[in-house]
This record gives C-alpha cells, sequence and structure tokens, in this order.
C-alpha cells in the first residue's frame, strides 16, 4: 500500500454519502471525471479496489468501509493538530468562523454571540448563514461551515458519529397557540389531551413536525393537521383566524398578537434539544472555542429568561 492522499479520501468519503459519482462531484465541486479519476488513485494508493457497480450506482467495497473507518479518525487528528497549533501561537480568538443553522437559532443563539464577540474578540469574524439540515451538515463536512446549530432528532446523525464534536445548549420548550375565543383559552395551563380534536397547524416536515407528532401520540392521540405551515408568522396568521391550534417555539419569540392567546401545557410539554456541531478535534482552536463559549453564555441567558416567561 502507498502513502494515501487524504484529499482522495474525502472523496470517498462524499461518494459513501451520496452513492453516485455524479451527486458527490455535485458536493465536492468538481466534474464526474474528476471524481472517477481521484477514486481510481485512490484505490491504486491502497492496493485494492474501493468501488464496484450496482446498477445505475456504485457500491463500496469491504476495503473501502474499513478504510472510510479509519479516514474518520485521520480527518479528526487533522483538525485536532490545527486546533492545537492555533493554541499554541498564543494569537487569541483571531479569524473567520462560518457558522449555520435555522432561523430560530440564529436570532436566539447566533446573533447575541456575534454581538459580544465584537466587545470581546474584535479580531474574530463571524459569519451567519441560514440553513436546513442536512444541507447544513454536508456544509461542516466539507468545510464550508465550522459550527452547525441543529436539533437533535431522528433525521441527525446519531451520537456515535465519531465525526463530529457536539456541545448541548438548549432545550427549547414548546407552548400551545389557540384562538383567543378557544374554551382552553381562559386555562392557565393547557392539556395536551384536551385539544385531541381540534384542528391542528404544524409545519410538512422536520424537527418541529417530529416534536408535535410525538407529543400527540404520547398524549393519546394522532393530531388532525388541516394546514401545513412552517413560517411562524404565517401560523399566528392562521391561529388568529380561529383556523387550528399549534405548537410555538420559545426560542422564535414568535410576536404576540390579537386573537391569539399563548398557554403552557400541563405534563406533556414538547421541547426540543439544540445542539452546536463541530468537525471533530475542531472544537480547540480557540476561535472555535470563543464562538461556542459565547453561545453557551446566549444559551443559559435564555433558559434564566424562560423560567421566568412561562405563558399562562
Amino acid at each position: 500500500m502507498h502513502d494515501l492522499d487524504v484529499r482522495r479520501l474525502r472523496v470517498l468519503r462524499e461518494l459513501s454519502r451520496h452513492g453516485t459519482v455524479t451527486a458527490a462531484a455535485q458536493a465536492l465541486h468538481l466534474t464526474p471525471s474528476a471524481v472517477s479519476q481521484q477514486l481510481a488513485a485512490l484505490s491504486r494508493e491502497a492496493g485494492v479496489p474501493l468501488i464496484e457497480s450496482a446498477g445505475r450506482r456504485v457500491r463500496l467495497t469491504n476495503a473501502a468501509q474499513i478504510l472510510l473507518r479509519h479516514a474518520d479518525e485521520i480527518f479528526a487528528r487533522i483538525e485536532l493538530a490545527q486546533a492545537d497549533i492555533a493554541a499554541s501561537t498564543g494569537g487569541g480568538a483571531a479569524g473567520q468562523v462560518a457558522l449555520g443553522g435555522f432561523a430560530a437559532t440564529l436570532s436566539g443563539l447566533a446573533l447575541p454571540a456575534l454581538r459580544s464577540l465584537r466587545d470581546t474578540s474584535p479580531l474574530l469574524r463571524l459569519r451567519l448563514l441560514e440553513v436546513e439540515h442536512p444541507e447544513a451538515l454536508d456544509l461542516l463536512v466539507r468545510g464550508d461551515l465550522d459550527i452547525v446549530l441543529m436539533v437533535e432528532s431522528r433525521q441527525g446523525p446519531p451520537a456515535t458519529d465519531r465525526r463530529f464534536h457536539r456541545q448541548p445548549l438548549l432545550t427549547d420548550v414548546f407552548d400551545i397557540a389557540l384562538p383567543a375565543e378557544h374554551p382552553a383559552a381562559t386555562s392557565a395551563v393547557v392539556s395536551l389531551a384536551d385539544l385531541a380534536e381540534d384542528p391542528w397547524i404544524l409545519p410538512r416536515a422536520g424537527a418541529c413536525l417530529d416534536v408535535s407528532m410525538a407529543t400527540c401520540a404520547a398524549a393519546g392521540f394522532t393530531p388532525h393537521v388541516v394546514h401545513s405551515i412552517g413560517d411562524w408568522d404565517g401560523v399566528m396568521t392562521a391561529v388568529s383566524l380561529g383556523l387550528g391550534v399549534a405548537l410555538v417555539s420559545r426560542l422564535a419569540s414568535v410576536a404576540p398578537r390579537p386573537g391569539v392567546v399563548i398557554r403552557g401545557l400541563e405534563v406533556d410539554r414538547p421541547a426540543r434539544h439544540i445542539t452546536a456541531v463541530l468537525r471533530r478535534g475542531s472544537e480547540r482552536a480557540p476561535h472555535l472555542a470563543a464562538v461556542l463559549n459565547e453561545l453557551g453564555t446566549a444559551a443559559r441567558r435564555l433558559d434564566r429568561a424562560d423560567l421566568l416567561n412561562v405563558p399562562g
């Protein structure tokens, strides 16, 4: 076996993630021909075939799977080496950090962190990108993002995925939004089971839908979804018009409006867990550690605020 080219290992990993040479090429911003050439060269370096045809797709051989398991460790060690070198220079937090997340995490966590970092780390430049999973993790793996704010869900990578370092930040509680004329609107707190017969407004997909469906199931019913709306402003408008009830995120800081009453849930309080995800090993880099620290501060501030602002 010859020395393995790390860049070609990244090509193999993208092929494993996407399943076709064309999709891997798009993810890497290369041509399919270039990807095929890189894979052929990697096979020669490894001394064994790494891919085989499987209809219109290609399949990784057992040797390729073994190589990928080692590749994840190699990538993590490279990240760690770069972080340690940066820390050894003693220059503190400096440079650019690209952070991605969905809208609620940017407004509730990333923007407050950015504001604080302007004072504490003036040499640090934080660039924000609104992006959803799974694209966010693809950008993280490729190095186009340094930190991703995501919801732990069944669509995300498992906790055992050795490519990533996770830092839990916040448990985002959901409350119930009711039309002002709803019978439960006068209650201090609401039981979800009492809303089993109501029309519901839920997003079409994603972690919010998962949280809502799982919570309703735990309360003993499947919600009757009459409208699929993901935009919080649209959800609140629909509720204000009496078109249904909806779960709303505290992190999203949904603005109150006439015709809508927001109440806390009695027992079956739904929540989603917000986590910062980085490439494993990179979390020790001074500029990324500074951002993680400020994100943690912003999250703790929200936690304290939520204790004082429970609707009802």
